[in-house]
């Protein structure tokens, strides 16, 4: 009987809370969405930071695209310091593109070409979606690390929490749904 250790973790489709263990200032306090995972590294997109007072209608104008946005016009979120150019679209999974979508769970998917920006004003729109601007991302074994060191806590992750307008208590909310109250949080468990 083979051992079950040997099999990688994966936790896309999980949550990463920031601890006060982080010392990156780019991901104080962040709620991160694993999007992807597996033995090359990670991906995620930043659900709780907004790029400045950006909407995604404003975003649309600044790409040429034209019409009524015809999903909630949430903010724009900073998704995370790599490829800050860069769109992409996390949303529910009745829009899917076999060519260009990352499929991420039965109810979410990922979609990072104009495509998806232009069904956003259209009739073939999905029904919930957050455009997120850049993404986080770990190479081979970084981020395992750096849950050891007690810079992450990691949870399962939650449609509705992803898709929620309130940016500012996503973190507080997310450790709520882990039975944890911020201020049980401390400095301790990382290194010095």
């Amino acid at each position: 009987m083979k051992s079950k250790t040997n099999k990688a973790v994966s936790y896309q489709n999980s949550f990463l809370l920031a601890t006060p263990a982080m010392r990156d200032p780019r991901f104080e306090f962040s709620v991160i969405y694993i999007v992807s995972h597996d033995r090359s590294g990670a991906m995620g997109i930043i659900i709780n930071k907004g790029k400045t007072e950006l909407v995604i209608s404003d975003l649309l104008e600044q790409v040429g695209i034209s019409g009524d946005v015809r999903v909630a016009d949430k903010p724009v979120l900073s998704g995370g310091p790599i490829d800050i150019d860069r769109g992409f679209v996390l949303h529910s999974s009745d829009y899917f593109k076999p060519e260009s979508s990352l499929i991420i769970s039965d109810t979410l998917s990922l979609t990072s070409t104009k495509d998806v920006l232009e069904s956003l004003v259209s009739e073939d729109h999905p029904k919930h979606a957050m455009l997120a601007v850049g993404y986080s991302g770990w190479g081979p074994g970084q981020l395992e690390k750096e849950i050891a060191e007690n810079s992450w806590l990691v949870t399962h992750g939650n449609d509705s929490l992803i898709f929620s307008d309130d940016l500012t208590n996503k973190w507080a909310l997310a450790l709520g749904k882990m039975g944890i109250h911020p201020s049980c949080l401390s400095h301790s468990g990382g290194e010095a």
